[in-house]
């Protein structure tokens, strides 16, 4: 990166910081403990731009790169991942994919809202018997005039209350036949389209995740997404950036444990010195350092491709295996640094924890990154 984007990047992330610090940092265990999804300071982090970052400034967007977005999601989770993840959700799956696939009329309509934060965005791929096998989804979509009827529900969707405009993606095909999915944006009022069960979470408590439930929703044919039969398609490409984006939370939520973790280990005193000083605390702390730089560099090495519209699905898949994994086992070390503080409400380290967990599975699990990798180095 050049000087002049080393520079705006170093800002962001200044703003992006005092912004966590002063409006999230003062409230993480409340949101964390009642699972209060904040819906308030979504419409703040789209004053501040955080809610259409690589959506142009034509639609209302910040118009920024895929290196400023990754930045920002680290800040951010450096402080709360459960924010941190619903940025990420907003930005880069909802808004995203009507960015990415929508006509003109189309992108006018709904992106200045989303971009602004005004408006709260879903994205709906998942159902109850449909995780990473999405081609065999049950919620179905049948023409009738110039509406679509869509009926069926998804599960563990991010904003599926809270949420104004959802993405959806139904089946307008057979079961397992080719080209079986078309994506349409449903509204909030919708007759039938309505939220089901809030899931009660390990972590990422303040991200809300529910049902959304479709029973005899009709839609005009105008909030369709693309041509029929292209809704996998364009799920699969949203994801490719998708994986950016939970490799982003990953490593702040990683960088945030670490530096609790490394903070406390050069207070916390034993034997007439700090902890960090013996070999034992010292090297995992080394390892935790070194994991975060990998993990970053992967990361950037996939922002930058996908800033130049380049091909990335490997290297967004390396990047999210490898930095959701790291954050796992940084997160881990975190609680052991602590010690029996390291249990405890009192301190961050549990936290972290066990929101770290969703990093390795949202979005596609650790098995399907592989997957992905695996079957690209060997075709």
């Amino acid at each position: 990166m050049n000087t002049e984007t080393m520079d705006n990047i170093k800002m962001i992330a200044e703003t992006a910081k005092d912004f966590a610090e002063k409006n999230i940092r003062p409230n993480i265990m409340e949101w964390d403990e009642s699972q209060t999804f904040p819906k308030e300071l979504f419409h703040q982090l789209g004053e501040m731009g955080f809610m259409g970052i690589v959506i142009p400034e034509e639609y209302g967007g910040s118009g920024l790169g895929y290196h400023e977005y990754v930045t920002i999601l680290d800040e951010i989770s450096q402080v709360d991942p459960s924010i941190g993840l619903s940025v990420a959700a907003h930005n880069s799956l909802c808004t995203n994919h009507i960015y990415e696939f929508a006509n003109e009329e189309q992108r006018q309509r709904w992106l200045p809202q989303l971009a602004s934060g005004k408006v709260i965005g879903a994205w709906g791929l998942t159902e109850h018997n449909t995780g990473s096998d999405s081609g065999g989804m049950s919620t179905t979509a049948i023409k009738d005039g110039d509406e679509w009827v869509i009926n069926g529900a998804k599960n563990f969707i991010t904003h599926a209350i809270s949420g104004d405009i959802a993405v959806v993606m139904t089946r307008t095909g057979e079961i397992g036949a080719k080209n079986n999915s078309t994506a349409f944006v449903l509204e909030k009022g919708m007759a039938g389209f309505t939220s089901g069960k809030k899931e009660n979470k390990l972590g990422m408590r303040a991200s809300e995740t529910a049902e959304l439930i479709f029973d005899n929703v009709r839609v005009p044919d105008a909030n369709r997404l693309g041509e029929v039969g292209e809704g996998f398609k364009q799920a699969m490409k949203i994801l490719d950036g998708g994986r950016i984006s939970i490799a982003a939370l990953s490593l702040g939520t990683a960088r945030g444990a670490y530096k609790a973790a490394l903070k406390y280990a050069k207070e916390r005193k034993q034997f007439g010195k700090s902890i960090s000083d013996f070999q034992a605390i010292n090297f995992m702390l080394a390892d935790m350092a070194t994991e975060i730089d990998a993990a970053e560099l992967l990361i950037q090495r996939a922002s930058t491709l996908k800033n130049a519209k380049q091909k990335m699905t490997k290297e967004g898949a390396m990047a999210k295996l490898y930095a959701s994994e790291a954050c796992v086992r940084i997160s881990n070390n975190a609680v052991q640094i602590f010690g029996g503080y390291g249990y405890t409400k009192d301190f961050p380290a549990e936290k972290f924890y066990r929101d770290s967990k969703l990093c390795t599975i949202g979005e596609g699990t650790s098995e399907i990154q592989r997957l992905v990798i695996g079957r690209d180095i060997t075709k």
